[in-house]
């Protein structure tokens, strides 16, 4: 792969450091943790392989950059916007089709899961926590949708954990047919089961 290739849009801005994360973060989305290695974040950056030592000591440490990186960005996303319930929702499933881009790529912590016993616990822990904060954005956003059904808060959280593994495996299903359709259907039926 050329360096042009791995580096995402935009890559020229923001500090090197910056600059690894951006395309760490697209490798993984797009050929997940344990397809890419140092050499191809420093050939996409534009520098030498040593010197992304200086920056990240391990892969491990890099992945848990870019995991946290993603989960503050969530939490930055939401905290942009003020957006009736329902409003939140679309927008999650906007967020999910448009920016993790369906079709042609993954959610970072998603992309982590098929070499779970090949990551190290802190690793581990950072893709948990982003899965996490969703669901319990999830879980506020559906309460507010059936209110009445917050009175029983373990269904409400379980139907978040719901949404949040369909928008999941939409994603995964999308990616292997490269086609963001597939991710549009799979959306469509489950707003179908949800309330409001």
């Amino acid at each position: 792969m050329s360096a042009a290739a791995a580096r995402p849009a935009g890559l020229a801005a923001g500090s090197t450091r910056e600059q690894i994360l951006g395309v760490a973060r697209h490798l993984i989305e797009t050929r997940s943790y344990l397809g890419f290695s140092f050499q191809d974040v420093a050939d996409a950056v534009g520098i030498r392989k040593a010197s992304l030592y200086h920056h990240f000591p391990t892969k491990e440490a890099l992945g848990i950059a870019v995991i946290r990186q993603a989960t503050q960005s969530f939490k930055d996303w939401d905290a942009a916007r003020v957006r009736t319930p329902k409003d939140a929702l679309e927008s999650y499933f906007r967020m999910y089709r448009n920016t993790l881009k369906a079709g042609s790529g993954m959610c970072p912590a998603g992309a982590l899961t098929p070499g779970w016993d090949c990551i190290n616990e802190e690793l581990r822990q950072a893709v948990q926590e982003l899965r996490n904060t969703q669901v319990l954005w999830l879980t506020g956003v559906l309460g507010a949708l059936a209110p009445a059904r917050q009175k029983k808060g373990a269904s409400v959280a379980s139907q978040a954990a719901y949404v949040f593994s369909v928008c999941q495996g939409a994603l995964l299903a999308s990616r292997m047919t490269g086609r963001v359709e597939d991710f549009d259907e799979a959306i469509a039926q489950l707003r179908s089961s949800l309330p409001g």
